[in-house]
């Protein structure tokens, strides 16, 4: 047995997560056991923890959460080839077949088989957590390496990158805001940076994290708790209003504001996890030439991303905020959830039990 978290035993807010004990998972031909070293906590892990409308539609209690990891791995299945025990690895948030079309084109996320960690399987809050189609989902890290920086190449990373950067259609020159200061909008700006746009406006409610964005390479933050935050993102602008508006952290507030300021020609970009219905404003988008991009991270970008992050010019490591012991997990969730009262980014998990 394997003590762990189950989260949402029950369809009730918070009080459905507990600490208990659970089986070692079993593992198939194609799926490897990894033993999990250090772990953090993303927004989805918080829409299951608080139960919302989207979680509510999804999730099928009980659940281990947790997708974003590294870990060592612990026992291989038969038919796997890419991978051997000890080996240090991460996985995609994400497990899908690598065989069909959607995934032969780099769009995993969408493949007919796909599973996410944590949401339709057991994931990672735990000792071990089983990898589906292992030969395509696990990515090998070099010994030594940052494991904090490496957490971050599960989901954060990618997923800013490609849903909202290259979503984005980031150009070198383009003004860009990014709605929400959190640990993905910050991944977007880290990531965003990459294509020399001329401006990044950071906009969100807590003034420390906004403090956060401009020492990572934010050039303005605008704090949106007046409730004119667009008006003050098109005066800063003289008018144009922004090419890319990304849209962070998956409110109905949020999308609004990124249809208000994008400018004619510019491009929305929703990375943020919708838990409740938005209205799109076509009445007043319909003749502006205004291009609306959703999807899932495929972590497609990783390889390249890893090797950003092992040359240093790329340091994810920088938003680690808090640090427990996966024993303190329910700590750590109420530290992530009070983000702003605890000045909370990533929360990092170590699991010590042992083998």
């Amino acid at each position: 047995m394997q003590k762990t978290m189950v989260a949402v035993v029950k369809p009730e807010p918070k009080a459905g997560s507990e600490i208990c004990e659970v089986k070692v998972p079993s593992f198939g031909p194609r799926d490897v056991l990894v033993k999990v070293k250090v772990a953090s906590i993303c927004g989805t892990d918080l829409h299951i923890y608080d139960w919302d409308q989207w979680a509510a539609g999804r999730i099928k209690p009980p659940l281990v959460p947790g997708h974003e990891f590294c870990g060592n791995v612990f026992a291989v299945g038969d038919e796997v080839t890419t991978v051997k025990e000890g080996d240090f690895v991460s996985a995609e948030m994400h497990v899908a077949c690598g065989k069909c079309f959607q995934c032969r084109i780099g769009e995993a996320h969408i493949c007919p088989n796909v599973k996410i960690l944590g949401v339709d399987e057991d994931g990672a809050f735990a000792e071990y957590v089983r990898i589906p189609y292992a030969d395509g989902s696990l990515y090998h890290f070099p010994p030594g390496g940052d494991e904090e920086s490496l957490v971050m190449l599960s989901d954060i990373l990618p997923t800013g990158f490609e849903c909202g950067v290259l979503n984005g259609q980031v150009k070198p020159g383009d003004t860009v805001a990014i709605v929400g200061a959190g640990p993905v909008g910050l991944a977007v700006l880290l990531t965003a940076q990459f294509y020399s746009p001329a401006t990044i406006i950071m906009v969100d409610v807590d003034d420390n994290r906004l403090a956060i964005a401009k020492t990572l390479g934010a050039t303005a933050g605008i704090n949106s708790t007046d409730g004119h935050a667009a008006d003050h993102v098109i005066k800063l602008t003289e008018g144009a209003g922004v090419d890319v508006a990304i849209e962070a952290v998956g409110i109905p507030a949020t999308f609004d504001i990124c249809q208000a300021i994008v400018a004619p020609g510019g491009r929305i970009a929703n990375v943020g996890v919708h838990g409740k219905p938005v209205e799109l404003h076509l009445e007043k988008l319909w003749d502006r030439n205004i291009s609306l991009t959703t999807r899932l991270v495929d972590t497609a970008t990783t390889p390249m991303l890893l090797k950003v992050v092992r040359s240093g010019k790329l340091q994810p490591s920088r938003l680690v905020s808090h640090r427990f012991p996966m024993s303190d997990i329910m700590k750590a969730y109420d530290t992530f959830g009070n983000a702003g009262k605890e000045g909370a980014l990533k929360v990092i998990l170590t699991n010590t039990e042992p083998a």
